[in-house]
């Protein structure tokens, strides 16, 4: 921990320049300086200021269940994907065609409309012509499309907190630029959540007068087996020994969950977005195999399991007991009922054939 402090100040001043590169940037589109397109169909952007980990995967999901009455396209940059420009989902798609989690968006709702590109707005003038709306993943900080809601996450345990700017931190942007989100969420709330605690993040976050700030909280589904069409819940495993890989940025609140049923877990930590190598899924394999535990079990995250799909590690693992963990965003009952009216009137509101 001293070691990862020291080398924090060491950046200090790395950060400071990328801060007042991002104010000048962010100065020269509120001007207009830099131009922002505008489309004429509702745009929804999902966002945060940090870098990973704050829970915009499942409120995308959210935003699509919410939303099932529409024709939907989802548009993101397709993060670890090894290709380049725009990419429809099919199903020839994998991880390293469209990145895991757009390919954990197609493979989960029929209907919606999965892709991938760099610039969103080329993305989003091919896909304009047939869809009723699109949900921007993680587009926040792409400023040549103006969204027309933007809806900025922020982690509940977080706030509060010193963070500092890349790369001495993982804020990508200034704290100031919340100021352009319509939805402040706070995700990954404490369950229940305090009036005290929900009041001192909307103290935090100092919302304007249009802004509103609403708390969400992670819901576990199910264990489902990577490759069988088999589940199980999370108390039939209670007191067994986990072996838990996680290649995504705040696995923290996963293993908080996990730990509610055994505190017996081995953790195998990679980075955001990590493509596994053989080497690391037989290493994993071995010391899976040599623990002395009767009952074991290994787990992931739905996010990697995508990736562990890939060719080559099935013939690895496939006669392992191996488990993803699916989560699920849910709000709290009046913030729940704000929020999908805000969506739903905004939708409504905005369609070209209003």
């Amino acid at each position: 921990m001293m070691l990862l402090n020291y080398l924090r100040f060491l950046l200090l001043p790395f950060s400071l320049i990328y801060g007042i590169a991002i104010t000048l940037r962010k100065k020269l589109y509120d001007s207009g300086v830099m131009p922002s397109v505008k489309f004429e169909l509702p745009v929804i952007c999902v966002g945060n200021l940090a870098v990973g980990g704050s829970g915009k995967t499942p409120t995308t999901e959210y935003l699509v269940r919410l939303l099932t009455t529409y024709k939907v396209a989802i548009l993101s940059r397709g993060y670890g994907r090894k290709t380049k420009g725009f990419i429809l989902a099919d199903g020839d798609a994998t991880a390293e065609s469209i990145g895991d989690e757009p390919l954990q968006y197609y493979q989960k709702f029929d209907g919606v409309t999965v892709a991938v590109c760099e610039d969103r707005v080329k993305g989003i003038e091919k896909l304009k012509e047939n869809h009723d709306l699109i949900i921007l993943d993680d587009a926040f900080q792409h400023r040549r499309v103006k969204a027309g809601l933007n809806i900025l996450l922020f982690e509940f345990r977080k706030l509060g907190t010193l963070q500092f700017l890349l790369p001495a931190g993982n804020l990508r942007d200034v704290f100031s630029s919340r100021k352009r989100a319509d939805v402040l969420l706070v995700t990954k709330s404490p369950v229940p959540l305090l009036h005290v605690a929900q009041q001192a993040s909307i103290n935090e976050l100092q919302p304007n007068q249009a802004q509103k700030v609403l708390h969400s909280y992670l819901k576990y589904g199910d264990l489902k087996h990577l490759y069988l069409p088999e589940s199980r819940s999370l108390t039939s495993i209670k007191d067994y020994e986990i072996y838990l890989l996680t290649g995504i940025a705040n696995p923290d609140p996963l293993i908080d969950e996990l730990e509610k049923y055994t505190k017996t877990i081995k953790h195998e930590k990679f980075p955001d977005h990590y493509a596994f190598k053989t080497a690391d899924i037989k290493k994993f394999k071995s010391a899976f195999e040599s623990g002395n535990e009767k009952e074991k079990i290994i787990i992931t995250t739905e996010k990697d399991s995508k990736r562990l799909n890939a060719a080559g590690f099935k013939d690895l693992l496939v006669n392992l007991p191996v488990y993803f963990l699916p989560i699920e965003v849910e709000l709290f009952e009046e913030d729940k009922i704000t929020f999908d009216e805000l969506i739903l009137n905004y939708v409504k509101s905005n369609r070209r054939n209003r």
